[in-house]
């Protein structure tokens, strides 16, 4: 699966942000997510959402600012980032699972997921 994301950029502590991930290849029935990576720090789950949409999970740092979605045709994640704040900022990456791994075992380890995008850069300024 190859995965293109966009949509980084700047903004001020409080606004919004949406990233879009564009998947491309095996991507029948792939659950997909988001990760991040502030500097100095290692990777961070951030969500993800089961291939049919219905099962999404959250960290718990940004439940009820984030949300998750996924459409089709072209198969494409989208994370909506509201209320950002400065701890927010960080390098996210879009992630996918193998086609047909179970979302049942997604505990939110990079290790879930095989195949990565480019990062996107997210800056919230104070």
């Amino acid at each position: 699966v190859q995965l293109q994301a966009s949509g980084g950029g700047l903004v001020q502590a409080g606004g919004s942000l949406t990233l879009s991930c564009v998947a491309r290849g095996r991507t029948y029935r792939t659950y997909m997510g988001w990760f991040r990576q502030a500097p100095g720090k290692e990777r961070e789950f951030v969500a993800a959402i089961s291939w049919s949409a219905t099962y999404t999970k959250f960290t718990d740092s940004v439940k009820g600012r984030f949300t998750i979605s996924m459409h089709n045709d072209p198969k494409m994640v989208r994370l909506q980032m509201n209320s950002l704040n400065p701890e927010d900022t960080a390098v996210y990456y879009c992630a996918a699972g193998a086609s047909g791994d179970s979302w049942y075992d997604v505990t939110g380890s990079p290790r879930d997921f095989t195949s990565w995008g480019q990062g996107t850069l997210v800056t919230v300024s104070s």
